[in-house]
Protein backbone atom coordinates (compact mmCIF):
# COMPACT_ATOMS: atom_id res chain seq x y z
CA UNK A 1 0.00 0.00 0.00
CA UNK A 2 1.14 3.00 -1.15
CA UNK A 3 0.10 6.92 -0.23
CA UNK A 4 1.48 10.77 -0.32
CA UNK A 5 -1.69 12.46 1.38
CA UNK A 6 -2.69 13.40 -2.39
CA UNK A 7 -5.11 16.03 -2.19
CA UNK A 8 -6.73 14.49 -5.52
CA UNK A 9 -8.95 11.51 -5.43
CA UNK A 10 -7.73 10.11 -8.73
CA UNK A 11 -4.39 10.30 -6.77
CA UNK A 12 -5.65 8.42 -3.82
CA UNK A 13 -6.75 5.20 -6.06
CA UNK A 14 -3.22 4.60 -6.53
CA UNK A 15 -2.66 4.08 -3.24
CA UNK A 16 -4.94 0.58 -2.99
CA UNK A 17 -3.22 -2.51 -1.22
CA UNK A 18 -0.32 -3.27 -2.58
CA UNK A 19 -0.72 -5.91 -6.15
CA UNK A 20 2.24 -7.53 -5.59
CA UNK A 21 1.83 -9.08 -2.01
CA UNK A 22 -2.13 -8.75 -0.85
CA UNK A 23 -1.19 -10.82 2.22
CA UNK A 24 -2.00 -10.20 5.80
CA UNK A 25 1.12 -11.37 7.42
CA UNK A 26 0.75 -14.09 10.23
CA UNK A 27 2.86 -14.93 12.98
CA UNK A 28 5.20 -17.85 11.17
CA UNK A 29 9.09 -18.19 13.47
CA UNK A 30 11.77 -19.15 10.71
CA UNK A 31 14.09 -20.63 12.42
CA UNK A 32 18.21 -21.33 11.70
CA UNK A 33 18.04 -23.61 8.39
CA UNK A 34 14.10 -23.08 7.70
CA UNK A 35 13.24 -21.73 3.64
CA UNK A 36 9.74 -20.84 2.71
CA UNK A 37 9.16 -19.67 -0.83
CA UNK A 38 5.65 -17.86 -1.84
CA UNK A 39 4.43 -17.33 -5.24
CA UNK A 40 1.60 -14.22 -5.05
CA UNK A 41 -0.08 -14.14 -8.05
CA UNK A 42 -3.26 -11.25 -8.40
CA UNK A 43 -5.69 -9.91 -11.22
CA UNK A 44 -6.88 -6.34 -11.17
CA UNK A 45 -10.25 -7.31 -12.78
CA UNK A 46 -11.75 -3.76 -12.88
CA UNK A 47 -9.35 -0.52 -11.73
CA UNK A 48 -8.06 2.53 -12.88
CA UNK A 49 -7.97 3.44 -16.40
CA UNK A 50 -5.98 6.58 -16.81
CA UNK A 51 -2.42 7.02 -15.55
CA UNK A 52 -1.70 8.61 -12.49
CA UNK A 53 1.50 10.98 -12.66
CA UNK A 54 3.95 7.99 -13.63
CA UNK A 55 1.74 5.36 -12.46
CA UNK A 56 0.28 2.71 -15.08
CA UNK A 57 -3.54 2.39 -15.17
CA UNK A 58 -4.18 -0.70 -12.57
CA UNK A 59 -7.18 -2.25 -14.64
CA UNK A 60 -6.26 -5.76 -16.31
CA UNK A 61 -2.65 -5.53 -14.82
CA UNK A 62 -1.57 -8.82 -14.12
CA UNK A 63 1.04 -9.33 -10.89
CA UNK A 64 3.51 -12.51 -10.33
CA UNK A 65 5.67 -12.21 -7.42
CA UNK A 66 8.47 -15.04 -5.97
CA UNK A 67 9.59 -14.51 -2.68
CA UNK A 68 12.03 -16.52 -0.42
CA UNK A 69 12.82 -15.94 3.16
CA UNK A 70 15.42 -17.71 4.86
CA UNK A 71 15.19 -17.84 9.04
CA UNK A 72 18.79 -17.00 10.35
CA UNK A 73 17.70 -17.64 13.96
CA UNK A 74 15.02 -18.90 16.25
CA UNK A 75 13.33 -15.06 15.72
CA UNK A 76 14.73 -13.62 13.02
CA UNK A 77 14.31 -14.11 9.30
CA UNK A 78 15.04 -12.09 6.06
CA UNK A 79 13.17 -12.22 3.01
CA UNK A 80 13.61 -10.81 -0.71
CA UNK A 81 11.02 -10.60 -3.76
CA UNK A 82 11.53 -9.97 -6.96
CA UNK A 83 8.33 -8.29 -8.72
CA UNK A 84 7.26 -8.80 -12.15
CA UNK A 85 4.00 -7.26 -13.63
CA UNK A 86 2.53 -7.37 -17.39
CA UNK A 87 0.02 -4.54 -18.73
CA UNK A 88 -2.75 -5.18 -21.23
CA UNK A 89 -1.08 -6.08 -24.77
CA UNK A 90 2.20 -6.10 -23.25
CA UNK A 91 4.53 -9.24 -21.56
CA UNK A 92 5.34 -9.79 -17.97
CA UNK A 93 8.28 -7.22 -17.07
CA UNK A 94 10.53 -6.60 -14.34
CA UNK A 95 8.44 -4.33 -11.92
CA UNK A 96 11.45 -4.12 -8.87
CA UNK A 97 12.48 -6.35 -5.60
CA UNK A 98 12.44 -5.77 -1.94
CA UNK A 99 14.24 -6.99 1.05
CA UNK A 100 12.08 -8.04 4.21
CA UNK A 101 13.71 -8.39 7.84
CA UNK A 102 11.21 -10.10 10.46
CA UNK A 103 11.88 -10.31 14.22
CA UNK A 104 9.31 -12.52 16.29
CA UNK A 105 8.49 -12.29 19.89
CA UNK A 106 9.45 -15.68 21.49
CA UNK A 107 6.30 -17.84 22.86
CA UNK A 108 8.29 -18.42 25.75
CA UNK A 109 7.60 -15.07 26.95
CA UNK A 110 3.88 -16.07 27.39
CA UNK A 111 2.30 -12.75 26.18
CA UNK A 112 -1.41 -12.81 25.80
CA UNK A 113 -1.13 -13.21 21.76
CA UNK A 114 1.44 -13.61 19.15
CA UNK A 115 3.69 -10.70 18.05
CA UNK A 116 6.34 -9.96 15.56
CA UNK A 117 7.59 -6.99 13.13
CA UNK A 118 9.43 -6.77 10.00
CA UNK A 119 10.23 -3.93 7.54
CA UNK A 120 10.01 -4.21 3.48
CA UNK A 121 12.38 -1.87 2.00
CA UNK A 122 11.24 -1.73 -1.32
CA UNK A 123 12.20 -0.36 -4.77
CA UNK A 124 9.82 -0.50 -8.24
CA UNK A 125 9.64 1.11 -11.28
CA UNK A 126 8.26 4.41 -11.87
CA UNK A 127 5.33 2.80 -13.72
CA UNK A 128 4.22 1.10 -10.37
CA UNK A 129 5.23 3.34 -7.71
CA UNK A 130 5.73 7.18 -8.83
CA UNK A 131 8.43 6.87 -5.77
CA UNK A 132 11.63 5.34 -6.20
CA UNK A 133 12.34 3.88 -2.64
CA UNK A 134 9.98 3.12 0.33
CA UNK A 135 9.91 1.92 3.59
CA UNK A 136 6.90 0.12 5.33
CA UNK A 137 6.81 -1.08 9.49
CA UNK A 138 4.44 -4.00 10.10
CA UNK A 139 3.52 -5.04 13.42
CA UNK A 140 2.19 -8.47 13.32
CA UNK A 141 -0.17 -9.46 16.67
CA UNK A 142 -2.18 -12.74 16.24
CA UNK A 143 -4.71 -14.62 18.44
CA UNK A 144 -6.07 -17.53 18.16
CA UNK A 145 -9.29 -18.77 20.22
CA UNK A 146 -10.34 -22.30 19.49
CA UNK A 147 -11.25 -22.37 15.70
CA UNK A 148 -10.94 -18.58 15.20
CA UNK A 149 -7.73 -16.92 13.98
CA UNK A 150 -7.36 -13.09 14.53
CA UNK A 151 -4.68 -11.57 12.64
CA UNK A 152 -3.78 -7.81 12.72
CA UNK A 153 -1.18 -5.45 10.88
CA UNK A 154 -0.98 -2.54 11.61
CA UNK A 155 1.29 -0.62 9.07
CA UNK A 156 3.29 2.46 8.39
CA UNK A 157 4.63 3.32 5.20
CA UNK A 158 6.45 6.33 3.85
CA UNK A 159 8.23 7.13 0.63
CA UNK A 160 12.15 7.66 1.22
CA UNK A 161 13.13 8.86 -2.16
CA UNK A 162 10.69 10.44 -4.65
CA UNK A 163 7.78 13.02 -4.78
CA UNK A 164 5.93 11.47 -1.46
CA UNK A 165 8.46 12.26 0.44
CA UNK A 166 6.84 15.65 2.17
CA UNK A 167 4.12 13.64 3.27
CA UNK A 168 6.13 11.49 5.90
CA UNK A 169 4.30 8.51 7.34
CA UNK A 170 0.92 7.21 6.32
CA UNK A 171 -1.28 4.73 7.97
CA UNK A 172 -2.65 1.35 5.96
CA UNK A 173 -3.88 -1.40 8.71
CA UNK A 174 -4.97 -4.41 7.35
CA UNK A 175 -6.18 -7.64 8.97
CA UNK A 176 -7.63 -11.36 8.99
CA UNK A 177 -10.45 -13.29 10.48
CA UNK A 178 -10.39 -17.20 10.01
CA UNK A 179 -12.77 -19.36 11.01
CA UNK A 180 -10.64 -23.27 10.68
CA UNK A 181 -13.55 -26.03 9.65
CA UNK A 182 -11.07 -28.18 9.55
CA UNK A 183 -6.88 -28.79 9.15
CA UNK A 184 -7.12 -28.41 5.69
CA UNK A 185 -9.32 -25.70 5.09
CA UNK A 186 -9.85 -21.75 6.82
CA UNK A 187 -12.15 -19.76 5.05
CA UNK A 188 -11.19 -15.96 5.83
CA UNK A 189 -11.90 -12.04 5.32
CA UNK A 190 -9.15 -10.05 5.03
CA UNK A 191 -8.81 -6.50 5.44
CA UNK A 192 -6.72 -3.66 3.58
CA UNK A 193 -6.51 0.42 3.98
CA UNK A 194 -4.65 3.30 3.31
CA UNK A 195 -6.02 6.10 5.39
CA UNK A 196 -3.50 8.73 4.10
CA UNK A 197 -0.77 10.81 5.80
CA UNK A 198 -0.73 11.12 9.70
CA UNK A 199 -0.38 14.48 8.92
CA UNK A 200 -3.62 14.86 7.25
CA UNK A 201 -5.76 11.74 7.11
CA UNK A 202 -8.05 11.73 3.85
CA UNK A 203 -11.72 12.02 4.29
CA UNK A 204 -13.37 8.90 4.41
CA UNK A 205 -14.81 8.42 0.36
CA UNK A 206 -10.71 9.02 -0.46
CA UNK A 207 -8.86 6.52 1.65
CA UNK A 208 -8.90 3.01 0.69
CA UNK A 209 -10.62 0.23 2.11
CA UNK A 210 -10.41 -3.62 0.70
CA UNK A 211 -12.21 -6.69 1.48
CA UNK A 212 -10.87 -9.94 0.32
CA UNK A 213 -13.19 -12.89 0.88
CA UNK A 214 -11.38 -16.21 0.41
CA UNK A 215 -9.58 -19.14 2.72
CA UNK A 216 -6.48 -21.19 3.00
CA UNK A 217 -6.35 -24.66 1.18
CA UNK A 218 -3.45 -26.56 3.60
CA UNK A 219 -2.40 -29.22 1.08
CA UNK A 220 0.05 -30.56 3.08
CA UNK A 221 2.53 -29.90 6.42
CA UNK A 222 4.55 -28.06 3.76
CA UNK A 223 2.31 -26.63 1.39
CA UNK A 224 -0.64 -23.90 1.62
CA UNK A 225 -2.93 -22.27 -1.43
CA UNK A 226 -4.35 -19.16 -0.40
CA UNK A 227 -7.10 -17.19 -2.94
CA UNK A 228 -9.63 -14.77 -2.76
CA UNK A 229 -11.42 -12.51 -4.58
CA UNK A 230 -11.73 -8.75 -3.09
CA UNK A 231 -13.42 -5.60 -4.17
CA UNK A 232 -13.61 -1.69 -2.75
CA UNK A 233 -16.12 0.15 -0.42
CA UNK A 234 -15.01 3.25 -2.08
CA UNK A 235 -14.29 4.48 -4.80
CA UNK A 236 -10.41 4.88 -3.92
CA UNK A 237 -9.45 1.31 -4.17
CA UNK A 238 -9.73 -1.03 -7.42
CA UNK A 239 -13.20 -1.47 -7.60
CA UNK A 240 -12.39 -6.19 -8.32
CA UNK A 241 -9.13 -7.95 -8.45
CA UNK A 242 -8.37 -11.57 -8.21
CA UNK A 243 -5.27 -13.13 -6.09
CA UNK A 244 -3.49 -16.11 -4.61
CA UNK A 245 -1.10 -17.23 -3.34
CA UNK A 246 1.38 -20.54 -2.71
CA UNK A 247 3.57 -20.94 0.54
CA UNK A 248 6.03 -23.90 -0.11
CA UNK A 249 7.99 -24.43 3.35
CA UNK A 250 11.70 -26.62 3.42
CA UNK A 251 14.51 -27.27 5.55
CA UNK A 252 13.68 -27.02 9.33
CA UNK A 253 10.00 -26.52 10.34
CA UNK A 254 8.94 -23.46 10.88
CA UNK A 255 8.42 -23.09 14.64
CA UNK A 256 4.96 -21.92 14.36
CA UNK A 257 3.75 -26.07 12.72
CA UNK A 258 5.44 -27.60 15.94
CA UNK A 259 2.31 -26.79 18.29
CA UNK A 260 -0.69 -24.32 18.48
CA UNK A 261 -0.56 -21.01 16.25
CA UNK A 262 -2.07 -18.57 19.24
CA UNK A 263 -1.47 -19.07 23.05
Amino acid sequence: MRCTGALFVCAAVVCAQDPFEIHVYEYDPTPLGSFSYEAHTNYVVSGTTAFAGTVAPTQNQFHFTSELTAGLGDSFALGAMLLTAARPGQPLEYAGWRIIPHVFVPKSWRLPFNLGALAEFSFERPAYEEDAAHLEAHLVVEKHIGRLQLDGNPIFARALKGPGTSAGWSFEPSGRIGWALSRAFTPSIEYYSSWGSLQNLLPFHEQTHEFVLGGDWRINDRMLFNAGVGFSVTGAGNGLFLKSRLEWTFGRRSLAADGPAGP
